[in-house]
């Protein structure tokens, strides 16, 4: 396969989607932009026969950490990661970064950071701590894409949860620039669990130690301050299915509510998470099998959005592998390589792929305001795309992983949906389980 032709491409599938169906078509593109599209096998395209083309997949939450915490994550890595499941498009979280991103100057500090490291297209979101509401209006200017702020404690001391009156500051400034206000929405009433503490391997003792209760009356507060300052409300990893009618209202009254799920909350259960598996610590926590079979209908009918990662890797002592001590381990998923495989897995029986594509494409890309180029084959927009087999299973194993650290808790369990080859601004990536480019990634922008 050519993998390098300075943006030159023209392929055919069998299966590309395009306005939303599955079609033949030849897709060209030039100098990184799609170019032409026709409804036939040019004698010149490469043939990729039954695969699905569709655009690349836009990842709008994850941890890749750098600069100060590389040995977590970094640019290098996790964007090759990204690839590797046919990602295009990161946004990198303002946290576990050191500096984290909650002034202009830490922002000029992770993009030069970033720089000759992006195999992917990379944006950023600033932060929101108490005492930064006068920083906010420079990052806006200086080009992130939104701003996130923890009402729990993020687990890094120097990014600090904020109070009402944090959120009441915060929010006409981001109002102003219409910008999301993205909420990790966890509101504690108690400082610790008993049987956590007790029982610190145990997953179901983890999971009541953050119960739904937590997360249902965050949202109802970022929804009731959305519709205050009429500023735009961004409602991360949802994981509490009671939080959905809640969110749902909000959407009804007309508010400015939008809101994610992980993979990780689709296809695993607490029911069979073992116990002393760090692996699947997150926050909020993977919850009971009949919780998660409301998130996939709420992909299906709209009340939630899109899918995203949250890719928040820690070194193995810091994940606690060894002690099992799910009180103490980092409360993060590695998953940057699985957003379309896991996600398809989790619902392909439950919505078409017509329907799924756009989840993890177009949807995203509106949230991000970057819909005027990315989400879709249409031409003039970026010829960022991948080609991938929905009806192939595969499992991946550590030596597979591309990402800094080589644990996860999708290895070792049976995906659907292999990706074979992904291209960035026309050029071929990733081909064959290998990178096939230098780092091609631009800072992602809006107009």
């Amino acid at each position: 396969m050519d993998k390098d032709n300075k943006g030159s491409l023209k392929i055919y599938s069998q299966r590309c989607f395009l306005e939303g169906r599955l079609m033949p078509a030849s897709i060209s593109a030039t100098e990184g932009k799609i170019t032409e599209i026709v409804p036939e096998k040019q004698p010149d395209a490469i043939d990729f026969g039954n695969a699905v083309i569709m655009p690349g997949c836009l990842d709008a939450h994850v941890h890749i950490n750098e600069p100060g915490r590389t040995d977590w994550e970094g640019f290098e890595t996790a964007t090759r990661a990204a690839l590797a499941g046919g990602t295009t498009s990161v946004v990198d979280m303002p946290l576990n970064s050191s500096p984290v991103t909650v002034s202009v100057k830490d922002l000029e500090a992770k993009v030069e950071a970033a720089k000759g490291k992006l195999h992917c297209h990379v944006g950023f979101y600033g932060g929101v701590i108490p005492g930064n509401s006068g920083e906010l209006a420079g990052l806006a200017k200086a080009g992130v894409l939104g701003f996130k702020c923890f009402l729990v404690h993020s687990g890094i001391d120097d990014f600090p949860n904020v109070s009402r009156q944090d959120l009441e500051e915060a929010m006409p400034v981001l109002d102003k620039f219409g910008l999301p206000l993205l909420a990790h929405c966890e509101f504690p009433d108690k400082e610790e669990s008993s049987a956590l503490i007790m029982n610190p391997k145990s997953y179901m003792a983890y999971l009541e130690s953050r119960p739904k209760k937590w997360e249902n009356d965050a949202v109802a507060l970022m929804i009731e301050l959305s519709e205050k300052f009429n500023c735009p409300v961004h409602i991360v990893h949802v994981s509490s299915a009671e939080a959905l009618i809640l969110i749902q209202k909000a959407k009804e009254k007309g508010l400015k509510i939008t809101a994610e799920t992980c993979p990780q909350y689709l296809l695993f259960d607490a029911e069979t998470i073992p116990d002393g598996n760090t692996l699947y610590k997150c926050a909020p926590p993977i919850r009971e099998k009949e919780n998660n079979l409301l998130l996939k209908k709420a992909l299906k009918n709209g009340i939630l959005d899109f899918i995203a990662t949250d890719h928040s890797p820690a070194p193995p002592e810091i994940k606690e592998l060894e002690s099992g001590n799910l009180a103490k381990a980092w409360g993060g998923i590695a998953g940057i390589q699985f957003l379309l495989s896991a996600s398809w897995t989790a619902l392909r029986d439950e919505i078409s792929i017509e329907k799924f594509i756009p989840l993890l494409t177009e949807n995203p890309a509106r949230f991000l305001k970057v819909d005027y180029k990315k989400g879709k084959i249409k031409t003039g927009y970026d010829a960022d795309l991948v080609v991938w087999n929905p009806e192939e299973t595969f499992v991946p194993q550590e030596e597979d992983l591309l990402f800094r650290h080589k644990f996860s808790p999708y290895t070792g369990k049976r995906l659907t949906g292999r990706v074979l080859s992904t291209y960035l601004a026309g050029n071929q990536v990733y081909y064959q389980q290998k990178i096939t480019s230098s780092p091609q990634g631009i800072w992602l922008r809006q107009a």
